[in-house]
């Protein structure tokens, strides 16, 4: 029987997620994520294995307490409604976020997922989940007249996560708030 885990793995997910977010995972070293996290080398390694399989973990610890959070929490609300508050939390984010690091999963997809077959599957599929909560949203939208059947509620569903990665990427290098929330009140526009 091994040792029991001596650290709280979410803290040392939520510290290598903010050493993979600041530098990205090619310019963070293993020298990194062992001042980040305050765990030894040989701890880190028997606890998530290589720098890879760290990644991912925080990857994944990144997406849950982020993007899953918020679609958790703006599936509750009206349709119309979801995708605002969706893309407003969006806004604050990127607007406070000073260091310009942007979405780790919008990074991950730029960064290390064109070089890894697996990662990218992985980026994908939930970008694919974020497609899915605009889609359900704007179903439920069209179902209840708050939205316009006009248009597909699949090319609206495209539409919207274009938007989210346009946002994403614009801020980092324009973290402009007139920018960043022109963007999404024209997008807006096409729910009527």
């Amino acid at each position: 029987m091994g040792r029991p885990r001596e650290f709280d793995e979410a803290v040392v997910l939520d510290a290598a997620v903010q050493c993979f977010w600041k530098r990205g995972y090619e310019a963070t070293s293993i020298r990194d994520l062992i001042s980040g996290t305050g765990l030894t080398g040989a701890s880190l390694y028997n606890a998530f294995g290589d720098k890879d399989s760290l990644y991912r973990r925080a990857l994944d610890h990144y997406v849950a307490g982020s993007i899953g959070e918020r679609i958790r929490r703006c599936e509750a609300m009206e349709p119309r409604s979801a995708i605002e508050a969706f893309f407003r939390e969006i806004l604050a984010r990127s607007l406070k976020d000073e260091e310009c690091k942007g979405c780790m999963l919008v990074n991950a997809a730029l960064d290390v997922a064109p070089e890894d077959a697996g990662l990218r599957a992985a980026v994908a599929d939930e970008l694919r989940r974020i497609e899915g909560f605009f889609r359900s949203c704007i179903k439920k939208g069209q179902a209840s007249g708050s939205i316009t059947p006009s248009r597909s509620a699949e090319n609206l569903a495209q539409h919207f996560l274009g938007v989210l990665m346009g946002v994403r990427v614009l801020a980092r290098v324009r973290p402009e708030r007139a920018l960043l929330e022109g963007v999404v009140d024209i997008a807006m526009t096409v729910l009527d």
